[in-house]
């Protein structure tokens, strides 16, 4: 079957609609964009789950911060549809702001407790915004399966909360993080950093992956694991917004003098420049992001 874009909410729930009324399950992968490999990686996923794949694509104004990138994030819609057409998507649904935010709205979806620490303590209203637009995604595309990765663990967990929360027909499948060759997560955000730059990122997944090493050898202090990662950041000169040990499923995080059980989400947010890029690991489940050699 042929690529078809739609613009507009009634274009596109018809056509989910007449997918599901063929008998034929739908798997959606919501995004804003700048399509990577990443993004193929949820793509396949997705079609490995369903018959038809639709992703969507609209950079979302509620979920910026009014000192965030929202009028630079990078747009580029052919270039998102050349990559769809080569995974196979079926439908794409890349609406305006004005058709999913149409004049005189006034409501927002709020997931509480997961989304106070971590980048929603940082990013205030972030969260908000973002369950805000999934929710409309998922009212319009209507029974699914949905992929989402889990480099945004935070947004990932937040949003299997509300889909359960307001019982909507979506499945919620979490998809692992995809790295460069060098351990870098893939965000959209890396065309951002220049060459030195991207050198200097490398803290970030060095630094999980001696948390990950360190806690296969017995290490269970939080102020332990905490603390090496703090400085290994540090001392590669970037800017840290925050560094946590959390529950993996309810995101409280661990006071310093705590202990970790079996599982513990590490995550990182740190600006390299004026780039702010987020990482984790979940320890005593996520391989390191960089294997040592041998």
């Amino acid at each position: 079957m042929s690529l078809e874009l739609y613009r507009t909410a009634t274009e596109f729930r018809s056509a989910a609609d007449q997918a599901r009324a063929s008998g034929r399950r739908l798997a959606l992968v919501p995004t804003m964009g700048a399509l990577h490999a990443g993004h193929r990686a949820l793509m396949r996923e997705a079609a490995r789950r369903s018959d038809i794949v639709a992703v969507t694509i609209f950079v979302n104004p509620t979920q910026f911060g009014p000192n965030e990138d929202f009028d630079h994030y990078p747009r580029n819609l052919e270039g998102d549809l050349a990559v769809c057409r080569d995974e196979g998507v079926t439908l794409v649904f890349a609406p305006s702001v004005r058709e999913m935010y149409p004049t005189g709205e006034c409501t927002r979806v709020r997931v509480k407790s997961l989304a106070e620490h971590l980048c929603g303590a940082s990013r205030p209203g972030h969260f908000d915004g973002v369950t805000t637009i999934v929710t409309k995604l998922f009212a319009v595309a209507g029974p699914c399966i949905a992929v989402f990765g889990r480099k945004d663990y935070q947004q990932l967990k937040v949003i299997e909360r509300m889909t359960r929360d307001l019982l909507l027909p979506v499945h919620i499948v979490g998809h692992s993080t995809v790295r460069e060759s060098d351990g870098l997560a893939l965000s959209s955000r890396n065309a951002y950093l220049s060459s030195d730059e991207r050198r200097q990122a490398l803290a970030i997944p060095r630094a999980l992956s001696q948390a990950v090493r360190r806690f296969s050898a017995a290490e269970r202090r939080a102020s332990a694991l905490l603390g090496e990662v703090d400085e290994a950041l540090a001392n590669a000169g970037l800017r840290v917004d925050y560094t946590s040990l959390s529950d993996p499923e309810e995101l409280r995080p661990l006071a310093p003098d705590e202990r970790v059980s079996q599982r513990a989400l590490l995550a990182v947010a740190a600006f390299v420049g004026a780039t702010r890029l987020i990482d984790n690991v979940v320890l005593g489940e996520d391989p390191a992001p960089i294997q040592e050699s041998h």
